[in-house]
């Protein structure tokens, strides 16, 4: 978060002098809008009030009060007339009104005090009193004041979400918006919280207290804060009167921090909400498309860009997402791709992102349209969303080292390979017991790389997490895992056997991170399989690992006639650190 600053701007200029206004709610009359007082240029004038006005001391006690009745005396004292126009006359009339019967009253008395002071000042005071007095009805009877009102109220430049109870109130909720704006959200959150104690219902307040509570919760990364910055965005649009832009703002900013917090469904119930209230709204419609994806419901999410292209059929934001729906949940490359291509056709930053890069140039791919793929993943690269146009993972770490294969001496983890290699045939043999389908064991992949034949797993670690139900079954070799530390705790990795039949083509593509580095060891290999990296294509040993970076694309097929059998390890990548290891999110 940035630094404090310090806030004495014109709405914080009231902590002066050891007054302790902060942790008050500011007093203001209703209607007034931000005065300043004139300092010293009021001192003659307490003469003349004291002249006047005798013993009602507390007016001269009260700084504001003074500069009000001093900008409309001005004008009788030789200045110019007051530049702010009739406003400020009435207002420092609302002031001077509940004196002046006491003044009439107490007129002689008082005449007989001042010219004991000063008859000059006394006369002079008494001409200015009534010619402000006659001066200030005129205007307060002037028809157009009404109209000038509500043009007042019109121009205000957060008209949109603010209700009539709280346009009397603005100057305080503005105060607070600026501390926010300043980042001094200690005193934002104490400021709001003051005002709701006493307009418990304003909706800008509860707004305001609900930004300072989320923007609190980021610095101190707190959940609890965050959980009640929540609640408090709910409550604006629960509260009455809320102006539906604020409404709109709130259930926005709650519908994205519930999505933060890890409460997809609620964070969807607040967009259908929002939906609801403003059906033509696409950005709304969009958010709650998005939530449906995340949640993984594509069919939800399917009907609303749909719906958002009923609406706007050119909208590139709905294209692009429902191109994703038909390309992973369709199989379908040959009809995503006129709604994927969107992201060639316009720079929009909100489309602008590397799965749509993949999955359009695998599309491509896959009907076998390389020229046009690789087109796809060189502008990617330019846009800064790969790494390279073979290198397109997109949960990375910077500034490590990318090849597409490795040797065991570059990786640091020669005592650990040399422990499986060690006993490859004792891992070749429990692997196999599990290969008859009554075991349970070996599933089909489910990536849906897959370009024909029959490919298979058995994992035993996934994301850092031992497999207890799946070790059981090979107790020997998780034995043997156990003691490779920097694979079993590899978070965004796995360890697994895989089985690949005869005919097997595998599907170009990329892993989704370049955290790791991939160790296979092969097991049962007979003629026929190989694998590409990149631009290179290489086979296995029966015995021997062969290490790569599956972040790079890699391809596979079987021609043989045979199983063909490997243990896959993956590893963290050398270059990582323990410290930012920990740091990094289970894939």
């Amino acid at each position: 978060m940035g630094k404090q600053g310090n806030f004495r701007g014109k709405k914080a200029s009231k902590k002066e002098n050891g007054n302790k206004q902060d942790s008050k709610v500011p007093s203001q009359t209703s209607g007034s809008k931000k005065r300043r007082c004139c300092g010293g240029g009021c001192l003659c004038f307490i003469v003349l009030l004291s002249a006047l006005l005798g013993g009602v001391g507390v007016l001269y006690s009260n700084q504001e009060y003074c500069t009000q009745l001093d900008k409309v005396l001005r004008q009788y004292a030789g200045n110019e007339m007051v530049d702010e126009g009739y406003h400020k006359a009435k207002d420092a009339w609302q002031f001077v009104k509940p004196y002046a019967e006491i003044a009439q009253e107490k007129g002689t008395e008082l005449f007989h005090k001042a010219k004991e002071s000063s008859e000059i000042v006394l006369d002079k005071g008494t001409e200015l009193f009534y010619k402000a007095k006659e001066e200030i009805e005129k205007l307060l009877n002037d028809p157009k004041k009404d109209e000038d009102v509500n043009f007042e109220k019109a121009t205000y430049p957060k008209k949109d979400i603010t209700n009539d109870e709280d346009y009397n109130i603005s100057d305080l909720l503005d105060l607070g918006d600026d501390f926010i704006q300043e980042k001094n959200l200690e005193r934002a959150n104490d400021h709001f919280e003051q005002l709701l104690t006493k307009y418990p219902n304003s909706p800008r307040a509860l707004y305001g207290k609900a930004l300072s509570l989320d923007k609190l919760a980021e610095k101190q990364r707190s959940n609890k804060m965050l959980e009640e910055a929540i609640a408090t965005f709910q409550k604006v649009m629960d509260a009455k009167d809320t102006p539906d832009e604020l409404f709109k703002q709130a259930g926005l900013k709650l519908g994205e921090k519930l999505e933060f917090r890890g409460w997809n469904s609620k964070a969807a119930a607040t967009y259908q909400n929002l939906v609801n209230k403003f059906p033509s709204d696409i950005t709304v419609r969009k958010k709650l498309g998005v939530s449906y994806l995340l949640m993984g419901q594509n069919e939800k999410a399917r009907r609303v860009f749909s719906d958002i292209l009923d609406i706007d059929k050119g909208n590139n934001f709905a294209r692009v997402h429902l191109g994703f729906i038909v390309k992973v949940t369709d199989n379908n490359p040959q009809e995503s791709i006129p709604l994927l291509r969107a992201i060639m056709e316009s720079n929009s930053k909100e489309i602008q992102e590397g799965k749509f890069y993949f999955h359009l140039g695998d599309a491509y791919q896959r009907l076998n349209q390389t020229e046009k793929a690789y087109e796809v993943y060189e502008r990617g690269v330019k846009k800064g969303l790969f790494l390279s146009k073979y290198q397109r993972s997109l949960y990375n770490c910077d500034g490590i080292k990318a090849q597409p294969w490795w040797k065991p001496e570059e990786t640091g983890y020669q005592q650990y390979l040399k422990i499986l290699t060690d006993n490859w045939k004792l891992i070749r043999d429990e692997g196999m017991k599990q290969i008859d389908p009554k075991t349970g064991s070996f599933l089909p992949e489910e990536e849906n790389l897959l370009d024909k034949g029959q490919w298979m797993q058995f994992t035993l670690y996934a994301r850092g997490k031992k497999n207890a139900k799946n070790c059981a079954k090979v107790p020997k070799v998780c034995e043997l895992l156990d003691q490779i530390t920097p694979a079993k705790s590899c978070v965004r990795g796995q360890i697994k056997y895989s089985l690949m039949k005869p005919g097997v083509h595998v599907w170009p593509h990329c892993g989704p991170t370049n955290c790791r580095i991939r160790a296979h060891l092969g097991l049962v290999i007979p003629e026929g399989p190989k694998i590409r990296v990149a631009d290179e294509t290489r086979t296995w040993k029966e015995g021997q690992f062969i290490i790569i970076d599956d972040s790079f694309e890699h391809e596979v097929w079987h021609t043989g006639a045979s199983d063909r059998l490997i243990l896959i390890v993956d590893f963290w990548h050398p270059d990582i650190d323990e410290k930012t290891r920990r740091t990094l999110d289970p894939i």
